[in-house]
């Protein structure tokens, strides 16, 4: 029996959400209030394309609160290799000695984009950069808390959600139902299996809180980021009365106006090394790779 198919997990965790607004990201603490142990969830390591700057404001702000109430850092958690932010995760298991975790499949998007960044051998494409990689059904505690892994491919092919006491941390595969669903045209990405790893995460029980990944506020409405399963199958824009093959019809057709985040090519080569940035060169300065014509057409108008 899979995650999807049990009443729920036990427990239910404190969540507290921080946001970064340059990459209209969430990120998360998942706290047990009888333990007080706690996760942190994608968390963004600060990047200015502009001046190449890097600093890491945004994941000390999630250690300030960590320690402010008192709470104790069991894990370091991706959901995966993020397209539109550096994650942190590398800084904070160095700050804090917290494990790091994945998705297992981390792998095969290490493998696709070590051969677009034209990298050398010595660049191990077997996850061990993370302290955990965790696969389909794999369980886990924080605290007390019981913690369950779906594999939800379709956005990237290592994506996972984390499935914690009442609590779904659904990354970028569900926005807000105002928002609909996330792109599937990345490398590796999928449109139909996106719809299949959707009805995954809309079979968990309709009370579930679920927390999304991003939030772009459509019309500008207020900055939002949890919903319930119900909630969705009631009202998400991409999902209400829809079957898979309108899904990927309409999923399709939004994906081609889409210009690729600004990040991608800067952002992979940090997020499939564990969050970290590249070794410095000999003049002590780190850089970053960027292919060129690698990733298709540009949407040049």
């Amino acid at each position: 029996m899979n995650i999807a198919q049990q009443p729920g997990l036990a427990g239910r965790p404190d969540v507290a959400a921080f946001y970064d607004e340059r990459t209209s990201s969430l990120q998360y603490v998942v706290a047990d209030p009888a333990t007080r142990a706690c996760a942190i969830i994608d968390p963004v390591l600060d990047f200015d394309d502009k001046s190449g700057a890097t600093a890491t404001r945004s994941a000390d702000t999630m250690l300030d609160f960590i320690r402010e109430q008192g709470l104790r850092l069991d894990w370091i958690l991706d959901t995966h290799p993020h397209a539109d932010h550096f994650s942190a995760a590398g800084y904070l298991h160095d700050t804090t000695g917290a494990p790091t975790a994945i998705g297992e499949h981390v792998v095969k998007v290490q493998q696709l984009w070590k051969r677009l960044y034209h990298w050398p051998d010595s660049f191990m494409t077997d996850g061990s950069q993370w302290n955990r990689l965790f696969a389909d059904g794999d369980r886990f505690r924080i605290g007390d808390l019981e913690a369950g892994v779906m594999f939800s491919p379709g956005h990237t092919m290592a994506s996972i959600t984390y499935v914690i006491g009442d609590a779904a941390f659904i990354h970028d595969t569900l926005f807000m139902p105002d928002g609909g669903s996330a792109r599937a045209d990345f490398p590796g990405g999928d449109a139909m299996v996106l719809w299949a790893s959707i009805q995954r995460i809309l079979a968990l029980p309709d009370a579930t809180r679920l927390f999304t990944g991003h939030d772009y506020q459509p019309d500008g409405r207020e900055l939002a980021w949890e919903s319930t399963v119900a909630q969705q199958k009631a009202e998400n824009a991409h999902v209400r009365g829809q079957d898979e093959a309108s899904f990927v019809r309409l999923r399709t057709e939004r994906d081609r106006t889409l210009p690729m985040p600004k990040l991608i090519l800067q952002s992979l080569q940090v997020n499939i090394a564990g969050g970290r940035l590249p070794q410095p060169e000999s003049d002590g300065r780190r850089y970053l790779k960027i292919p060129l014509d690698a990733l298709g057409d540009a949407p040049w108008d």
